[in-house]
């Protein structure tokens, strides 16, 4: 009966460290997952702060507007490929129209 009792206790045993383990396993990749994204936060509010900073200097404001413009054009060839149908502005064709669009919010952003 004892014998019947210790492998019994012994399975028991087993079983809660196991179950610990994996409790401490998934604890250990919440907190890599939540490490990852403080960094990956980190590193999005270092690059703003160095946006913010560039745009000061003499010539920020022209490359954030050149980047606007590569940005805007990019997003349309990208719409373009994703399907059939296309909806774009009527004036599609003046790219320097679609460009001031784009550097009025930029401006209008600035302070």
């Amino acid at each position: 009966m004892q014998e019947q009792i210790n492998i019994a206790t012994g399975a028991r045993n087993a079983a809660i460290q196991e179950s610990e383990g994996e409790m401490q396993a998934a604890i250990n990749v919440a907190q890599g997952e939540a490490e990852a994204i403080k960094a990956i936060a980190a590193a999005n509010a270092e690059a703003i702060a160095r946006v913010a900073r560039a745009v000061e200097l003499p010539g920020g404001m022209q490359a954030v507007n050149l980047k606007v413009a590569e940005k805007y054009v990019e997003a349309f060839a990208g719409i373009a490929k994703a399907g059939n149908t296309l909806i774009v502005p009527s004036n599609m064709a003046d790219i320097s129209t679609l460009i001031a669009g784009a550097m009025s919010v930029v401006k209008a952003q600035t302070p």
